[in-house]
């Protein structure tokens, strides 16, 4: 299967100040993300590892929830203590009419 649980937060209860880090790819990104997300593409994470923060609540998200889920455990495991899988990931967060926005800082979809 998936491996031991991750922890997950409902995308309904991330908060503003919560550093959300989206590792979806580029062309998912382009065209919809959260206003206040980081893109950090999941296969770059190893060597970009520094920029995820260990001081303050993260959020992981991409599509669904698959790949935020491996990276989430991926950041656990290298002791990360205050990061969570966004539940349902962009499509919830959109489904529940949570903003998204394009490249441009436009109205986005989820691909």
């Amino acid at each position: 299967m998936f491996g031991p649980q991750v922890p997950t937060v409902p995308v309904t209860e991330i908060a503003d100040d919560t550093y959300l880090l989206d590792v979806r790819e580029a062309d998912e990104w382009a065209a919809g993300h959260a206003p206040t997300a980081h893109h950090l593409p999941m296969m770059e994470l190893p060597a970009r590892l520094a920029e995820v923060p260990t001081d303050r609540d993260v959020a992981v998200i991409c599509r669904s929830g698959g790949r935020s889920a491996q990276v989430v455990a991926y950041l656990v495991s290298n002791g990360w203590d205050q990061v969570r899988n966004a539940d349902g990931g962009m499509r919830q967060w959109a489904a529940v009419g949570r903003p998204v926005v394009d490249a441009n800082g436009q109205p986005g979809q989820v691909i």
